[in-house]
């Protein structure tokens, strides 16, 4: 039977921006290949003269935008998401003759520039974020290797290893968002009961333990959105872009519209957190870091403004994060696979599907809410000028919240059983749309948006 088996904080993961399928996923690859050397046979690391790291795909047409030579630099010098800084990650290769050292056992490589390759575009991919991490003696033959895939989202597969799943099924085993109406229909129990039975078991946290991460998920949310607010400045790279959000937080206190002010806020917010993540900065996946601004728009804005309780955001970001795990699992959440519509949109559903929880909707309107926001970024590019996550995906993340509100409300005002397509549907859709989408187009930065030409 197939089953969801992916756990909800997993959706959530807290780790240096600007991208979680070129940063997070990256660092965790590089991480995982130096597990792997630590156990090798010691007459092959007695041989090892060299570490090259080959990236290819989207990886390499916007690896350097996106920071993937600092991200697996980290890890190979032994970063993971436990321990990273974002400030040590920041500073590596900030000179072309900087050099690294990398211990193996009792072994010292040196790690240069030249050893990560960014190779020429390559259509035939199996995933479009691949690297192949690999160990060479002196003559430069191949000792040991892996290839991983960043599947977006921060989530990692290894060439010829099966995905990492729990080996206990969940109590309630569902695969797409019927199935789990199924469950919810024949059981009587919340979708919260039954999502956090099923966490219990992917996780082996109990309950308390669970609201501890969730805590810690929004704490770092509205971290980052109160560090945005509150920097000034131009963001990282060539593309020279002044960070806004400060500006629009200010009009915020001018503007006294009701309706204004409620879309100056979720702006602002977006803005803030999207602006730290395109600075490199840790941030909160949900379910990506390039759409990371959408979610902590919204949960800043419930917490701050609604006064939404504490423990009413925890079970929204369970709402959301079965958004997010049906995303990812029925279609995609990598903007190199899909497209933006896999991040922003797939965001936006998620904050769609909260905002309808902490308003005391039932599961028929949260699924309403959702498929209507991701409908409506059906066919988005991801297409980031000069492979940074700055233009045009900040203003992106913003618009994924105000978005999401409305398709709120528009759910809303329609009868529940009137709305002709559900949440699986609309995934579905967005699949093939992402499938049928020029490679161009997806995180290539070569068309679209990318292929303008800007005034610095």
């Amino acid at each position: 039977m197939n089953y969801i088996n992916t756990s909800i904080l997993d959706i959530f993961k807290i780790g240096p921006g600007p991208s979680s399928s070129h940063t997070i996923g990256p660092m965790q690859a590089a991480y995982a290949f130096m597990k792997a050397v630590a156990i090798l046979p010691a007459e092959i690391l007695c041989q090892t003269a060299k570490l090259n790291v080959h990236l290819y795909g989207s990886l390499s047409a916007t690896g350097k935008g996106h920071g993937t030579d600092k991200a697996i630099t980290a890890g190979l010098l032994g970063v993971n998401l436990d321990t990273c800084d974002a400030n040590f990650i920041l500073n590596l290769w900030n000179k072309e003759e900087d050099e690294y050292k990398i211990k193996m056992g009792d072994k010292i490589l040196a790690f240069k520039q030249n050893n990560i390759i960014f190779e020429p575009p390559n259509n035939l991919l199996k995933y479009q974020n691949t690297l192949k991490i690999k160990l060479l003696d002196k003559s430069n033959k191949e000792l040991f290797s892996k290839i991983y895939y960043s599947i977006g989202g921060g989530f990692i597969l290894c060439e010829g290893e099966q995905e990492k799943v729990n080996s206990t099924p969940p109590p309630y085993c569902f695969l797409n968002m019927e199935e789990f109406k199924c469950i919810y229909k024949k059981t009587g129990l919340s979708a919260i009961e039954i999502l956090r039975e099923n966490e219990k078991t992917l996780t082996g946290l109990n309950n308390s333990e669970i609201n501890h991460r969730l805590d810690r998920i929004i704490d770092t949310m509205t971290k980052t959105v109160e560090r945005g607010l509150n920097t000034t400045g131009v963001l990282p790279g060539k593309l020279c872009l002044e960070r806004k959000a400060p500006d629009l937080y200010k009009m915020t206190q001018k503007n006294n519209d009701p309706f204004e002010k409620k879309l100056l806020c979720l702006n602002s917010f977006a803005f803030a957190a999207s602006e730290e993540n395109a600075a490199g900065r840790i941030i909160v996946t949900a379910p990506t870091s390039g759409a990371s601004g959408t979610m902590a728009s919204i949960i800043y804005y419930l917490l701050n403004y609604r006064k939404i309780s504490r423990a009413e955001i925890r079970n929204g970001l369970l709402i959301a994060g079965l958004l997010g795990c049906i995303a990812k699992t029925n279609a995609s959440i990598s903007g190199a696979e899909v497209g933006c519509q896999g991040e922003v949109g797939v965001a936006s559903a998620m904050g769609a599907g909260l905002i309808s929880y902490i308003n005391k909707c039932n599961l028929q309107f949260i699924e309403n809410a959702a498929e209507i926001a991701l409908e409506h970024h059906l066919g988005m590019t991801c297409d980031p000028i000069e492979g940074y996550v700055q233009i045009p995906c900040i203003e992106r993340n913003a618009v994924g919240a105000v978005t999401a509100y409305n398709a709120y409300i528009i759910a809303e005002g329609i009868c529940l059983n009137k709305q002709k397509i559900g949440f699986d549907e609309v995934l579905k859709a967005m699949l093939k749309t992402g499938q049928d989408m020029g490679t161009s187009y997806k995180e290539t930065s070569r068309s679209g948006l990318a292929s303008c030409s800007l005034c610095c």
